[in-house]
C-alpha cells in the first residue's frame, strides 16, 4: 500500500488499543460492557472518515488516495477488533491448527481500494473445517462489524474450499485473485496463495480472458452499450472503472503482476499507456468518491441533478463558450474513450504475446490475405507493417474504409498504431483531395456508415481529420432531452438516415422512405447531418453558426457551390420544421406560407423532412412519438401543395380520397362490401393523420 502520511490523524490503533484493553482488564469483554466497546470503534470509525473527507474536500488527496486512505481505515479497525475478540472475548491458550483463522481481503478491498460508501468484502480462511470457537470468532467480528453501519460480504473457507470455488465460478476466482492478506495467521494465507497460483497456472488464462470480457460485453448491454449517455454509471458504466479492473484482472491473471507499473516493465504497456490508465484512474474514483459523499451511501450514477454540484466540487469553472458543468462532462466522456482506448491496447498485445507463446485465445485466427491494401488476420483487417500509416497518411482513412467496403472488423494491434499515428493528420492531409474523397466515401457509403464513423470517432481520426468535428467530441447537451453527447447524436443520426434510405424504416417512416429517392443530392443530404450541430458549445445561436462552418467545410470536401449552398441552408434552418410543427397552428394558412416562404421549393423541402427526422429520432430512444409523426407528415403536405398551387381543400380531398384508395388497395383480399365498410369509418383528420400501413393494421384489428 502507497504510504499514507498523518496516519494517527485517520486512526490512532494504539491509543484505541490502549482504551479497549484497559475496559478489558478492568472489568473484562462481555456482552454488559458491549455497546461501550462498540461505542469506541464508532468514534474511531467517525473520526477517520471525518479526517479523509477533509482531506479530499480540501484538494488535499484525490480520488486514488482516497481510496487507500478509506482501506487503511478499514484495515485497522478489522486488526484491533480481531485481536480484541480472540484475546478477550474468546480466548484460548494454545489455539489448534483447526482454530486458526487468516483474515483476508477480497475484491476491491483486497486491492486496497475503497470509495467512502463501499462494501467490504472479507475471507475468513481456515484451515480445516469450521470449529465452535472459529464460529464464535467470526460471528462476534460480523456483527459488531454490521452494528458500524458497515456493508459487508463475506464467506468463510477452508483452503480447498476456496480453491475448488474458484475452479467453477468466475466472479469468486477474479475475487479471490485481488485477495490480501489482513490479519490473523499469515502462514494459512500464504500456503492458499501458493495453492491459488498453481491453480491458476494449470488453468487455460484463454478461458478466463474470454470468460471476462464476454461478462464486461454484457454488463454494457445491460446499461445501454455506449459511453455517451446522459447520466453514466461510474462503476458499472461503459467506460467506467470496472472496465479498467477487467483490464487490470485480464493482465493480473495472465502476467502475475501487482501493479499496472509491472506491466511496463513486462512490455505490456506503454509509460505512456500507464500514465493514461493512472489519469483514467485517478479522475473516475475522484468522481465516485464525491458521489458517496454527496449521496451519503453508495451511489455509481452520475444523475443529472449532481452533475453541477460535482463540477463545483472538482472546480471545473464556467468559460465563455461552455458552463462548468458541460465541461466537466465532456471531460468525463474523454476519460471513458480513453478506457476504451486502453482496452483496445492491451487485446493488440494479449494476441502478439500469444502468438509468440503459440498459446490461444478464442475467436483469433492468423490466416492472413491482402485486401485493398492491408492485410487480413483471421477477420479482422490490419496494417502490413508499422510504418503504413507513416509512409502514406490517408491510410489512416483507407483502413476504415477498406473494413467498411469489406464488412470486416479492425484488429486492435491496427488501431493502436493509428492512436500512435494522429500527429500525421495535419493541415495537408486536410487538404488532399484524395483524403477528402475517402472520408465522403465512408460517410455515404451505403453499408453501414454509422459503424465505420463510431469506430474512426473512437479511434480519435474523425475529430482530427475534421477539427471543428472534433470540438463536439464528447460534448454534452445539458438538458434532459437530448440523451447523448454532440457527437454520438450526429453519428445515430447518420445511421437512421442510412437504414431510410435502404428501406429499412418504411414502417416508421413511410413519407421520408418514400421522398429519400427523389432528393437530386446524396452528399448534400449525409452532409447536412453531419454537420447540423456542428456549432455546438460555441456561444451564440448554433444554427447561425453552423451555417458558417458549413460554408466553409463543404468545398473542401468536394462539393460544388449548389450543394454547398444547400448544406449551409439546411444547417441554419436543420429546425425549422419541427419548430413550426409542434409550436404553431398548421390549420392555419399563415402558418404553411410563412414556412414556405423559408423553405422555398421542393427539393429543400424533401432534404429538411428528412433531416428533421433523423435529428429526432437520434435525440433518445423515446423522444419520437406518432403525434411528431403525423404533425411532420400534415405540415409536409400542406407546404408541398401550396407550392404545387390549386385550392387548399380540393388537395386535401384529394389526399383522402388516395389515402382510402391506398388501403383499399391494400384490403384486396376483402370482399367488397368490408372494405366499403371500412372506408367509411375514418374521418377526414384520421386519413390524414395517419400513414397506410397504420391504416393496414388498424384495419386488420377491428376485423
Amino acid at each position: 500500500m502507497n504510504k499514507i502520511s498523518r496516519q494517527r490523524d485517520i486512526i490512532d490503533r494504539r491509543g484505541l488499543v490502549a482504551k479497549l484493553t484497559e475496559m478489558a482488564d478492568w472489568s473484562g469483554i462481555t456482552s454488559d460492557n458491549r455497546g461501550d466497546v462498540l461505542a469506541l470503534f464508532k468514534q474511531a470509525l467517525a473520526s477517520g472518515n471525518k479526517e479523509i473527507r477533509q482531506r479530499f474536500e480540501h484538494h488535499a488527496v484525490r480520488g486514488a488516495k482516497v481510496i487507500k486512505l478509506q482501506s487503511f481505515l478499514i484495515d485497522q479497525l478489522i486488526r484491533v477488533l480481531y485481536d480484541l475478540t480472540v484475546e478477550h472475548v474468546y480466548p484460548v491458550a494454545n489455539p489448534t491448527t483447526g482454530e486458526q483463522i487468516s483474515i483476508v481481503a477480497t475484491g476491491g478491498y483486497g486491492r486496497g481500494e475503497l470509495a467512502p460508501y463501499s462494501d467490504i468484502d472479507l475471507m475468513f480462511l481456515l484451515a480445516y473445517k469450521r470449529t465452535p470457537r472459529t464460529e464464535q470468532v467470526i460471528e462476534y467480528m460480523l456483527y459488531m462489524l454490521w452494528d458500524l453501519g458497515l456493508t459487508v460480504g463475506h464467506a468463510t473457507r477452508s483452503i480447498s474450499e476456496a480453491i475448488r470455488l474458484s475452479r467453477d465460478d468466475l466472479t469468486i476466482r477474479t475475487s479471490l485473485l485481488e485477495a490480501r492478506w489482513l490479519w490473523g495467521d499469515e502462514t494459512l494465507f500464504r500456503e492458499f496463495k501458493k495453492r491459488y497460483n498453481a491453480d491458476i497456472s494449470a488453468a487455460n488464462g484463454a478461458d478466463f480472458v474470454d470468460a471476462k470480457l464476454a461478462e464486461r460485453d454484457a454488463r454494457h448491454d445491460r446499461l445501454g452499450d455506449t459511453r455517451y449517455v446522459l447520466e453514466p454509471n461510474v462503476k458499472e458504466g461503459k467506460g467506467g472503472l470496472r472496465d479498467l479492473q477487467t483490464l487490470y484482472w485480464i493482465a493480473k491473471y495472465l502476467y502475475r503482476v501487482e501493479s499496472v507499473a509491472e506491466l511496463v516493465e513486462q512490455d505490456v504497456l506503454t509509460k505512456r499507456d500507464a500514465r493514461r490508465f493512472a489519469k483514467a484512474e485517478n479522475f473516475l474514483w475522484t468522481v465516485r468518491c464525491h458521489l458517496h459523499n454527496i449521496a451519503g451511501r453508495p451511489e455509481e450514477r452520475l444523475a443529472f441533478n449532481v452533475q453541477g454540484d460535482l463540477a463545483g466540487r472538482m472546480a471545473y469553472a464556467d468559460r465563455p463558450a461552455a458552463r462548468g458543468v458541460e465541461r466537466f462532462m465532456k471531460h468525463y466522456y474523454l476519460i471513458a474513450r480513453d478506457v476504451g482506448d486502453l482496452t483496445r491496447i492491451l487485446c493488440a498485445v494479449l494476441e502478439d504475446d500469444q502468438k509468440k507463446r503459440r498459446f490461444r485465445l478464442p475467436r483469433f485466427s492468423f490466416r492472413k490475405y491482402d485486401i485493398d491494401g492491408f492485410r487480413l488476420d483471421g477477420s479482422r483487417l490490419t496494417i502490413t507493417g508499422d510504418d503504413d500509416f507513416k509512409n502514406n497518411p490517408v491510410k489512416l482513412l483507407e483502413l476504415f474504409a477498406a473494413a467498411q467496403r469489406n464488412d470486416l472488423d479492425i484488429h486492435p494491434r491496427a488501431l493502436r498504431r493509428v492512436s500512435q499515428s494522429l500527429r500525421l493528420i495535419d493541415g495537408e492531409l486536410r487538404d488532399s483531395a484524395v483524403a477528402n474523397r475517402v472520408f465522403m466515401d465512408i460517410l455515404t457509403s451505403k453499408k453501414d456508415p454509422e459503424t465505420a464513423l463510431k469506430r474512426l470517432n473512437e479511434a480519435g481520426v474523425f475529430g482530427r481529420f475534421v477539427p471543428d468535428f472534433g470540438r463536439v467530441v464528447a460534448q454534452m447537451q445539458y438538458d434532459m432531452y437530448h440523451v447523448y453527447t454532440v457527437d454520438e447524436h450526429t453519428i445515430r443520426a447518420i445511421g437512421y438516415l442510412s437504414r431510410i434510405e435502404r428501406g429499412l424504416l418504411k414502417d416508421d417512416h413511410p413519407v421520408a422512405s418514400s421522398v429519400i429517392g427523389e432528393v437530386q443530392s446524396r452528399n448534400v443530404l449525409y452532409m447536412a447531418v453531419l454537420l447540423h450541430d456542428i456549432a455546438k458549445g460555441r456561444g451564440g445561436d448554433h444554427c447561425e453558426l453552423g451555417a458558417d462552418v458549413a460554408a466553409r467545410l463543404c468545398p473542401r470536401f468536394g462539393m460544388n457551390e449548389w450543394e454547398s449552398e444547400t448544406v449551409a441552408w439546411l444547417v441554419r434552418h436543420h429546425l425549422a420544421m419541427s419548430n413550426t410543427a409542434f409550436k404553431r397552428e398548421i390549420e392555419d394558412p399563415k402558418t404553411i406560407s410563412d414556412f414556405v416562404a423559408t423553405v422555398q421549393s421542393p427539393e429543400r423541402l424533401r432534404l429538411l423532412l428528412i433531416l428533421t427526422v433523423v435529428d429526432i429520432r437520434a435525440v433518445g430512444p423515446s423522444v419520437w412519438n406518432g403525434w411528431k409523426a403525423a404533425l411532420l407528415r400534415e405540415l409536409y403536405y400542406r407546404a408541398q401543395e401550396t407550392m404545387a398551387g390549386g385550392a387548399p381543400d380540393k388537395r386535401r380531398a384529394e389526399r383522402i380520397e388516395h389515402a382510402k384508395a391506398d388501403l383499399a388497395h391494400a384490403l384486396k383480399s376483402w370482399s367488397d362490401e368490408d372494405i366499403a365498410e371500412q372506408l367509411s369509418m375514418g374521418y377526414a383528420d384520421y386519413w390524414l393523420g395517419y400513414d397506410h400501413y397504420a391504416h393496414e393494421r388498424h384495419a386488420e384489428m377491428i376485423k
